[in-house]
């Protein structure tokens, strides 16, 4: 499979989005499992609500992505063979997938000045369906995943958050919310991971899976990658995008590949050559 032809996987959504690529979060380990099958594509906006992604819709994919293109045991001479492949002079791909998360910041409860990200729990399910509509009309191959709202540990928001931010999130309106989206992908017959109820099958998840009552500690993101993982590897979709099932991108052995103990060239394109990676 060659540059032309690489899958892109795009990530929207708040915070929970734009924070994944630190504290080896999940967007990270997504862009390491799909290294050399898929494009991770970031789009995660801190502080944002449905109502202002629903306002956004036509501009989440603008032209300047920042994508991920790295060969393991590869040389420049072999780089230079394939360039024209690997960054296409006029590429017009479509999503192949779009992860999706907004809720947590809509449960906050409204703020006295009317100001803040609230959102009304029937507006919320609106803008959940517009966005699961807009993304489903830009190609009939674009395939979508919700996550929905985590659950938020309210005693360890006091402790990180207190004195920042003038705001009250409970874990029962963190569920009203992810109930209402997992409720919408149902009637839309759209894949989703029920993050309220995976996150807290984990013993002590306050502490263990959140880093300070909302944002996810490495322990979260695992437990996230794992329930993403799932779904796509569950999902009878044509072609498959669970990444075992998915063509190495340059996966051709090759004698710029470095050389084994044996004498022989060691191809070392798959992400779990070397007995360390956790992912199934």
């Amino acid at each position: 499979m060659g540059g032309l032809e690489r899958p892109k996987f795009v990530l929207f959504g708040s915070s929970i989005v734009q924070l994944s690529y630190i504290n080896e979060g999940w967007g990270a380990a997504l862009a390491h499992i799909y290294a050399r099958k898929a494009d991770i594509v970031l789009r995660g906006y801190s502080g944002w609500n449905s109502r202002r992604a629903v306002q956004v819709l036509d501009q989440v994919f603008p032209k300047a992505d920042i994508v991920l293109r790295g060969y393991s045991g590869w040389n420049s001479r072999r780089a230079v063979q394939v360039l024209d492949q690997v960054f296409p002079k006029d590429a017009a791909i479509q999503p192949s997938l779009v992860i999706v998360y907004f809720g947590g910041n809509d449960s906050v409860h409204p703020h006295a000045t009317g100001l803040g990200p609230h959102v009304p729990l029937p507006e919320y399910i609106e803008n959940t369906r517009k966005i699961a509509m807009h993304l489903k009309s830009i190609s009939d191959k674009t395939r979508v995943i919700f996550l929905s709202a985590p659950p938020a540990s309210e005693e360890q928001i006091g402790i990180h958050l207190r004195g920042k931010m003038d705001m009250v999130r409970t874990n029962e309106y963190c569920r009203i919310y992810s109930e209402a989206c997992l409720e919408v992908c149902r009637e839309m017959n759209l894949k989703a991971v029920d993050l309220w109820t995976a996150i807290q099958q984990v013993d002590n998840w306050e502490t263990v899976c959140l880093k300070d009552g909302i944002h996810f500690a490495p322990e979260g993101s695992r437990m996230i990658v794992k329930e993403i993982l799932r779904v796509i590897k569950e999902a009878q979709w044509e072609p498959s995008l669970y990444w075992k099932a998915m063509p190495t991108e340059f996966s051709e052995d090759s004698p710029y590949d470095p050389v084994g103990v044996e004498g022989k060239t060691v191809n070392v394109s798959e992400p779990d050559l070397f007995g360390d990676f956790p992912w199934e």
